[in-house]
């Protein structure tokens, strides 16, 4: 049996507010939305994310996203606007790494090996 990566499903207040904010800030593109599940997800590449519609705040959640070329992707996301809360660095356990966080807290450790 071969699996693909799970796809996490973050609990937002707005789906279509987290879609335009992965979009314009984080470069996915809008895969889909259904409004009566108020339900939706993005996409860029092999990587997707769906969001589903919670009116209560969620523990934030963090995930690792592998970037074959890590500076390109810090630049990239520096030039949207993302909001980078740790530095471009190669860090002692192998790997260079920033951090990015979205409006509602979630964070992505964008990496690559050393």
């Amino acid at each position: 049996m071969r699996l693909a990566p799970p796809t996490p499903f973050l609990p937002v207040p707005d789906v279509e507010a987290a879609q335009a904010y992965y979009r314009d800030r984080l470069g996915f593109e809008i895969d889909w939305y259904n409004e009566e599940g108020r339900i939706g997800g993005v996409a860029n590449g092999d990587c997707v994310i769906f969001f589903r519609a919670q009116p209560e705040p969620a523990a934030p959640a963090i995930f690792y996203i592998f970037a074959e070329d890590v500076d390109a992707a810090h630049e990239a996301l520096t030039a949207r606007g993302a909001e980078i809360v740790e530095p471009l660095e190669d860090k002692h356990w192998g790997l260079r790494q920033f951090t990015v966080q979205d409006a509602w807290g979630n964070r992505f450790h964008v990496f690559c090996d050393l």
